[in-house]
């Protein structure tokens, strides 16, 4: 009985291993930095890929088509686009899109988790002066500012996931009032270990 009992815990064991090891499989992941999406051109933004196999094994691509083989793991970028890279092992990235518009809203370029705070910013090309924003949630108005460029939410909440954009007077005399492209925000619920049922471990020998 001793030995069964034992056996059970081992097995429950590597069980409970496996589940964790399905959590938390690796994918590869593009990195940007300064860490905010979308990335903007002007602030010499750097991309880092991280996956399995050495970072020679790097392959890049703009726009969906392939650009850069056997390329570094990270670099400067000095052209807007859609960037992904892909890993042996761990595959390709998400996309990350790098502006060079005259008004762009940013978002953090982290996971948004319920309880976080999140900081939505409204900037001009090259950092050019822009007054009297205004911040939309779906097309409603979420908050204004008559100097000020950014917008705070906290704490997070599920309903926060959806598009956003930005308007504002620019220093212009091309197009003083200019409107940002949508940027789309998830929020997510926090996951551990509680989340997993506990009943999934129990076997009967």
């Amino acid at each position: 009985m001793a030995g069964d009992t034992g056996m059970a815990g081992m097995l429950a064991l590597l069980l409970w291993a496996q589940i964790l090891g399905l959590a938390g499989a690796q994918t590869t992941q593009l990195l940007v930095d300064p860490p905010w999406r979308p990335a903007l051109l002007w602030d010499q933004v750097t991309l880092t890929c991280q996956g399995s196999e050495t970072a020679g094994a790097t392959t890049w691509y703009q726009h969906g088509q392939h650009w850069w083989q056997e390329g570094p793991a990270n670099f400067t970028v000095t052209a807007s686009g859609i960037y992904r890279c892909d890993r042996p092992g761990t595959g390709l990235s998400p996309p990350m899109r790098v502006l060079n518009a005259r008004l762009v809203l940013q978002g953090p370029a982290w996971e948004l988790l319920e309880g976080d705070t999140m900081t939505l910013r409204c900037r001009c090309w090259r950092d050019m002066s822009v007054t009297e924003v205004r911040f939309y949630h779906e097309d409603k108005e979420v908050g204004r500012s008559l100097t000020g460029t950014k917008l705070s939410l906290s704490p997070l909440q599920l309903n926060h996931s959806g598009r956003y954009r930005c308007r504002g007077q620019v220093d212009s005399k091309v197009a003083p009032w200019m409107l940002s492209a949508p940027v789309t925000v998830t929020v997510h619920v926090p996951m551990d270990i509680a989340t997993i049922t506990p009943g999934v471990l129990e076997l009967t020998l």
